[in-house]
């Protein structure tokens, strides 16, 4: 069994206009210890999937559809007591994007490392801060920043703390939304060498939220592709990156510039993503698509396995 089960998941935000439908149908899974990438374009539904997992949808969003299983667990539907003392922290935490918005500047980083051991667990505050020191250092910062606020941190140590944070419980799962937002090129290599080192000795299973494709390929065992709610390419990430099937996939490493290799010019998707409140018919890609023909704007593809492990929503492989 798979640690991770998402069936037909739907998470919509219900506005005055109508139903935006930012996650729509979506399935996947995620076996223990692996990594998954979540990757596409601004607003494609990437981190309301990640705060759907963990049921933390700001309103006016929620999930009005589908099945989570945590462990076999179902998520979708739990009472929000059971989804704090069973799930949140304790089997999925989350890395939210931009430290400093995660962190309380009135408190210092010890107490907020420490409040969910007392809260969750019934930890005492002394044991609690003990654990967090531990892993302050376990994260290759100084156990002394118990003591600091956040003000007192650069922008790599606060995302460092805030990871120390997701891990205080031994989650099973971290979701980690764009950890690498805001941070120069050498912290953001820091950052994901320390994933990829905690992955390895916590035997931690991870899912990455990013639009950077170059940063995914550092961390990633899987890569899924999102557009307009939908995944439309999944894969291991050798076979996505070396052979992307989907036109989307194709345009979005294109625009990436590599050292090695001669570019006349880089890639770019004309046009812009659909307005999710009413999304076009059949492929929500059709109205950008180089590759459309005749069933894109009327029939939806489906998921389809052009090789092992690797599966794409796309008529040119359908049809």
């Amino acid at each position: 069994m798979a640690l991770l089960e998402v069936e037909g998941l739907k998470s919509y935000y219900l506005t005055s206009r109508g139903e935006v439908k930012a996650v729509d149908n979506v399935s996947f899974d995620l076996e223990r210890g692996e990594s998954l990438a979540l990757a596409g374009e601004s607003g494609c539904g990437k981190s309301t999937l990640g705060f759907s997992l963990i049921n933390l949808l700001p309103p006016p969003g929620r999930i009005v559809g589908g099945s989570i299983r945590i462990d076999g667990i179902e998520v979708v539907g739990m009472p929000e007591d059971r989804l704090r003392s069973e799930v949140r922290w304790r089997k999925i935490s989350m890395i939210f994007q931009g430290a400093m918005n995660a962190l309380n500047p009135v408190h210092t980083i010890g107490r907020q490392l420490a409040e969910p051991l007392v809260f969750h667990q019934g930890v005492s505050w002394a044991d609690a801060i003990s654990r967090a020191r531990e892993y302050l250092e376990l994260v290759g910062l100084d156990p002394d920043i118990v003591n600091r606020y956040p003000h007192e941190l650069s922008g790599g140590m606060k995302q460092r703390a805030v990871i120390a944070m997701a891990l205080l419980e031994h989650p099973d799962l971290v979701i980690a939304d764009e950890p690498t937002t805001a941070l120069d090129v050498i912290v953001q290599a820091q950052i994901l060498n320390l994933m990829k080192s905690l992955k390895r000795k916590l035997n931690l299973s991870i899912i990455m939220i990013s639009h950077d494709l170059a940063v995914l390929s550092e961390i990633a065992d899987r890569i899924a592709i999102m557009y307009a709610g939908k995944i439309v390419e999944i894969g291991p990430s050798e076979k996505v990156y070396g052979n992307p099937k989907h036109p989307y996939t194709q345009k979005l490493l294109g625009a990436i510039p590599r050292l090695r290799q001669k570019q006349e010019r880089l890639e770019f998707i004309p046009g812009a993503p659909p307005n999710l409140l009413n999304p076009p018919a059949g492929c929500r890609f059709h109205p950008r698509c180089p590759s459309r023909f005749e069933p894109c704007d009327r029939r939806e593809p489906e998921l389809v396995e052009v090789e092992p492990g690797h599966w794409v929503a796309c008529h040119l492989y359908s049809w």
